[in-house]
């Protein structure tokens, strides 16, 4: 669970990057909206996993 947990959330935030960028490039407001909410969705993941390594610790 743990490392595919955090793989996946790692692919989440750089698809998320990825359409933040593109939007971005193509002047897309609601495109680049959404790959900054991906990312921030990833990020919270990323830091539920580390509380959950701490406390595993």
């Amino acid at each position: 669970m743990g490392l595919d947990d955090k793989i996946g959330n790692k692919g989440e935030e750089l698809k998320g990057k990825a359409k933040e960028t593109t939007g971005a490039a193509t002047g897309d407001e609601q495109m680049e909206a959404e790959g900054k909410g991906d990312q921030a969705g990833a990020n919270i993941k990323q830091a539920g996993e580390k509380i959950k390594d701490v406390f595993k610790g």
